[in-house]
């Protein structure tokens, strides 16, 4: 019954993985983008609206530059993006022409997610782009972004453009059937619904071996813990299937579905809870998460344990337990040094408005 749900998604975000867009050869595999493109263009034709998130620009690069190895300093990964992005674009833009489909190259950065009104004018750039029929083509402007403000990988970044739109389905396609339990060994068997995304589910989430993709299993089981807090349902499964995408669509029982959460998150609160690099961490103790995650309540001077980092008022903080157990976050309304100072003895360090429950 879960898979019903997935018939009324009208707005979707799909990730294409590396490996299912290059060859051998680290360079892009102009058959199997052919059959990507003819499945997204068919759900184009349906009325659906349509954002792609495409990871093999460093890959579509190393090829290009006659490199078998993924390079390890970031002006080399910078150079072969560069070369890569640029024919990605090239490719799809010749196959979604063939469908009569216009696409537009969208390259962000984490600081035009993390500030809000760049934050908002991304939202209303890819909605405006849909609603015309245009596909929009997104990846990270590796060319220009450094490890500080990168976003990690493009699963994360799939899970962010759904948080953001936001999306009614994110499908993430790659070269597995989905999540599977006991991977490699002869009991192997494909993981059909995930309820509640727990620690056995993390621990059997396997990092990638590839020489050109980043991540794994794991930065997909991370890319649903974003998508499911925020009420949007997400799909792992095969982008070697022909008919995966109008599978998933239509309901069928196809990869490893990520069932959301039922209440969904409104705009502000997805902004404060996936967009930044939060400056800093309070610990709070038993009686503090029990009011800020039963309660309803606004975090207080007295349930705060201690201060981690050097933060400032209207900066983004971690909100953990004494385990070390991040279970929320939020603006706070004071710098590091003021939390426990007189003057703040009873007012709220972080407003019920400005936090979320993760």
């Amino acid at each position: 019954m879960q898979h019903e749900l997935l018939k009324k998604a009208d707005r979707l975000v799909v990730k294409f993985g590396t490996g299912i867009l290059t060859n051998e050869n680290n360079l892009p595999d102009l058959n199997q983008m052919q059959r990507l493109v003819a499945q997204v263009a068919g759900q184009v034709r349906l009325g659906k609206e349509v954002s792609i998130v495409s990871s093999g620009a460093v890959g579509a690069g190393m090829g290009t530059l006659g490199r078998t190895s993924r390079p390890n300093d970031l002006a080399s990964l910078q150079a072969c993006a560069a070369v890569g992005q640029s024919r990605l674009m090239a490719i799809y833009e010749s196959l979604f022409a063939e469908h009569g489909i216009v696409v537009a190259q969208v390259l962000l950065t984490h600081d035009d997610l993390e500030h809000h009104e760049r934050h908002l004018n991304a939202r209303n750039t890819l909605l405006t782009l849909m609603h015309q029929g245009v596909v929009p083509i997104i990846n990270e402007n590796d060319a220009v972004s450094f490890t500080e403000l990168k976003f990690g990988d493009n699963d994360r970044l799939s899970a962010l453009v759904a948080t953001l739109l936001p999306a009614d389905l994110l499908v993430v396609l790659t070269s597995v059937d989905g999540v599977i339990d006991g991977y490699g060994k002869k009991e192997a068997r494909l993981i059909s619904v995930v309820n509640k995304i727990d620690v056995s589910l993390e621990r059997m989430a396997g990092d990638t071996n590839s020489v050109t993709g980043t991540g794994g299993m794991s930065t997909k089981i991370q890319a649903a813990k974003i998508v499911s807090r925020s009420g949007i349902p997400m799909v792992i499964g095969s982008g070697f299937k022909d008919d995966v995408l109008a599978r998933v669509l239509n309901g069928c029982d196809e990869g490893t579905l990520f069932v959301p959460r039922p209440s969904k998150l409104k705009g502000r609160k997805r902004w404060i809870a996936f967009f930044h690099h939060p400056r800093g961490t309070l610990v709070v103790d038993v009686g503090a998460k029990k009011a800020l995650r039963d309660g309803g309540k606004s975090l207080l001077p007295p349930g705060i344990v201690r201060c981690e980092g050097v933060f400032s008022a209207g900066d983004i903080v971690r909100i953990c337990d004494e385990d070390g157990t991040e279970f929320a976050r939020g603006i706070t309304a004071f710098d590091a040094d003021s939390v426990h100072s007189p003057q703040t003895a009873r007012t709220e360090i972080v407003h019920r408005d400005n936090l979320v429950i993760l």
